[in-house]
């Protein structure tokens, strides 16, 4: 692995920690989203995810220098005119994905890696519109990249064996545990784990069994868990849902519901999870963070 330029295309919860991450550890980083609006709303981002940084790992100035390095652009062949790795973070929609992958294999150079950040969807979905299907691939990783330090390597059959030994290489670099997948799988490892824990969640929402906090409570005593799935939502937060059951709806009608709850009560409401301080919760002093949220209902 030679990777020493990385874009990051979309700059949103996990798109910004994966850019900060990289950039952190030594990598020259290329921001990419769609337009200034965004890219404006990366930058706040950053500079949550500085002061993170500093903190967690002890070093300001480290912190710092990384901030500063970043590059921002609404231009892609610009962000990606040198780019050795560039790992996609955008929206998790099958026409969205297809039409940035269409764009992408134009105007990126012919060194390039494609690895895709997909919560679910799989690599052989899009490897066709990539141009480049050998050198194309999953790099998914968990929220709160800082802690949470693992990073999920899938190929699909046509990709090249030495590409997915150079992105765990490149995880290893950023300070990640890589876990390389044998074959395709959708959701990986923790996502085929958490998803439907998270969905059997939703639904008892939906259904009106009980309230988001009265699951979460019950959950937290139960099994000790430090959060419940509605406190995890918060940190995914809305968008990623969302998408995932307007896909879902296409063979489930059930998805169409919890779609259009999510999007009335959570998304049109601006309670997007912790990137803008309310989502289930209140932040920065969510109620399941009080000692005394599980001493009673």
């Amino acid at each position: 692995m030679n990777f020493k330029n990385v874009t990051i295309a979309g700059s949103g919860v996990l798109g910004s920690q994966i850019a900060f991450q990289s950039a952190f550890f030594g990598f020259n980083v290329n921001v990419y989203d769609i337009n200034d609006g965004a890219i404006e709303a990366a930058k706040t981002r950053m500079e949550s995810l500085k002061a993170t940084y500093g903190e967690y790992f002890n070093d300001t100035e480290k912190a710092e220098k990384a901030f500063a390095s970043l590059t921002y652009y609404t231009d892609l062949a610009q962000a990606v005119r040198d780019a050795d790795i560039i790992v996609e973070a955008v929206p998790e929609r099958i026409e969205i994905k297809q039409n940035f992958y269409e764009n992408l294999g134009k105007v990126a150079p012919e060194k390039t890696v494609f690895a895709s950040n997909s919560s679910t969807l799989l690599p052989s979905q899009f490897a066709h519109f990539t141009g480049r299907p050998e050198k194309f691939l999953a790099l998914h990783f968990a929220n709160s990249i800082w802690q949470n330090n693992t990073a999920e390597v899938m190929g699909h059959p046509g990709t090249e064996e030495q590409y997915v030994e150079q992105v765990a290489d490149f995880a290893r670099a950023i300070n990640m545990i890589p876990f390389v997948l044998k074959k395709e799988q959708p959701g990986y490892i923790l996502n085929t784990l958490l998803v439907p824990f998270l969905s059997a969640a939703m639904e008892l929402w939906v259904k009106d069994i009980a309230d988001p906090q009265t699951i979460d409570k019950n959950w937290m005593i139960s099994t000790g868990a430090p959060r419940g799935p509605f406190a995890i939502y918060d940190v995914v937060g809305m968008e990623t849902p969302y998408n995932l059951n307007l896909m879902r709806a296409e063979i489930d009608p059930a998805a169409k519901f919890v779609a259009e709850k999510i999007k009335r009560e959570m998304i049109d409401q601006g309670k997007m999870g912790i990137s803008t301080g309310e989502g289930f919760y209140k932040y920065p002093n969510p109620a399941y963070m009080d000692p005394n949220f599980l001493k009673s209902n």
